[in-house]
């Protein structure tokens, strides 16, 4: 599960996500989701870093992208992933994605999930390019639009590793 090749290099450095942020953050959030998180919850997601990883694509002092994740027993499920209207197809994603799995993958999670939007097709391909496959739907999952997810899943290792 390795990204494309095709993307430039990065102009951006990735860093923990802080509390300060949640106002860039909300702001991606309202602009391109129709049931964005609120601040309450993003600082919940940020503050619990037992079971949550908040990552930020930083360019020139602003946030262009963020991904949150939650860690559950041997499995990386991915929360939320932004990127700043403007900046989608740069690779931000798939950046903040190369190093989330890598660090999911020290910590020896073997699979991940995500629910992603039937109609988000952008974000279905960039999922598909990392190994995940769809499992399932979800049907109504977003409450204010009623559209159905697509459930996907990835193995990040193989399980057998180092028996």
């Amino acid at each position: 599960m390795t990204r494309s090749s095709m993307n430039p290099p990065a102009e951006w450095s990735i860093r923990l996500c802080e509390r300060r942020d949640v106002t860039e953050l909300l702001a991606i959030e309202q602009a391109q989701f129709p049931e964005p998180w609120t601040k309450g919850m993003l600082l919940d997601e940020i503050s619990n870093t037992e079971t949550r990883r908040y990552t930020v694509a930083v360019e020139r002092g602003r946030i262009v992208g963020y991904l949150g994740v939650m860690f559950v027993l041997d499995e990386l499920h991915v929360n939320t992933i932004g990127i700043l209207p403007g900046n989608e197809g740069r690779g931000i994603a798939s950046s903040l994605l190369d190093e989330t799995l890598e660090v999911a993958r020290a910590r020896g999670l073997t699979k991940a999930t995500l629910e992603v939007a039937v109609s988000n097709e952008r974000a279905q391909q960039l999922y598909y390019r990392y190994g995940f496959k769809p499992v399932g739907v979800r049907k109504n999952y977003y409450e204010r639009t009623h559209e159905d997810a697509l459930v996907l899943w990835a193995q990040l290792a193989d399980e057998t590793e180092g028996d």
